[in-house]
């Protein structure tokens, strides 16, 4: 009898992940925006604000390309953020299971809380100056920072505020990053195993667009008190703890802060989410063609 051949899963390149949520990224630039506007705009008592909106004033008041304030800080913080998060991930993958077996849900978790933990510290920096250059637009001019660029943003960050700003707001930062790649990276895997379980589904497009709604569905709602507060504390001009802004803003605003945002945040986590999902399964289609096209 021949000797059964293990065939080990494709080692694919660390940066694909940073590279589709680059790609990602750039579509849904506009509705970060918006949601950032919202969690961080005071809280007029009887003013009804819409992300509908937010849009139009934003248009309005500052022009059809404001919508894409910020975008070299949120390109740059995907190529950081992602970049970690999906290639730890994925190599931790690798290790703990060489060949390709079906890993339980809490280890895939686990996994992906690490990862996200590493990739929310990579990308503080930039997720700092991302926050900032999509909000300062808002501000009245003298509290304006006028960061020309990311880059821009984070030398003058460091030579005005010193090393230790570009770790502002890590700890809620690092949290999140941990809770959204759980919510993503692992929920996407178990939703895709789950559905693929079903005859009319396969790999491929719907299956793909499928798990990474539903993924992108659970992450908004995990996400969203911790992406509130990560917003606030970057925006702000004062040095208070999470604790006096916890107790800050529960007071004027009640429990429904936790949530303040959360249709934006679906509308631009959801598409984040798809794009990114599908981008990367189509990023190692092509590398597994190329790939096999070489061995042949």
């Amino acid at each position: 009898m021949g000797k059964k051949i293990t065939r080990k899963p494709p080692n694919y390149p660390f940066w694909f992940g940073g590279s589709a949520s680059c790609m990602a990224a750039f579509c849904t630039h506009p509705l970060d925006l918006i949601k950032v506007r919202l969690q961080t705009m005071p809280r007029v008592p009887g003013a009804q604000v819409s992300m509908v909106g937010t849009f139009f004033n934003i248009v309005r008041h500052e022009g059809p390309i404001a919508v894409y304030s910020g975008l070299s800080a949120s390109i740059l913080r995907q190529a950081t953020y992602s970049t970690a998060r999906f290639g730890v991930y994925a190599k931790m993958k690798q290790h703990f299971s060489p060949n390709d077996e079906k890993l339980p849900f809490l280890k895939l978790s686990a996994m992906a809380a690490v990862s996200g933990w590493i990739g929310g510290a990579a990308g503080n920096p930039a997720d700092i100056i991302n926050v900032r250059m999509q909000q300062d637009r808002a501000n009245p001019p003298t509290q304006r920072r006028n960061y020309r660029n990311a880059i821009d943003g984070i030398v003058r960050m460091t030579r005005e505020e010193g090393v230790n700003s570009l770790f502002r707001g890590i700890w809620p930062n690092t949290l999140r990053a941990a809770l959204m790649s759980t919510c993503q990276l692992a929920t996407y895997d178990q939703f895709k195993a789950q559905l693929m379980k079903l005859s009319f589904f396969e790999d491929g497009l719907v299956t793909h667009f499928s798990a990474s709604l539903m993924s992108g569905l659970v992450a908004t709602t995990v996400c969203s008190p911790v992406d509130v507060i990560k917003t606030r504390i970057m925006t702000s001009h004062d040095s208070h703890g999470i604790v006096q802004l916890l107790t800050d803003i529960t007071r004027k605003e009640g429990v429904s802060w936790m949530f303040r945002g959360w249709v934006p945040s679906f509308i631009r986590l959801g598409p984040q989410t798809v794009l990114t999902f599908i981008a990367l399964e189509q990023h190692q289609k092509v590398w597994r063609w190329m790939h096999n096209d070489r061995q042949q």
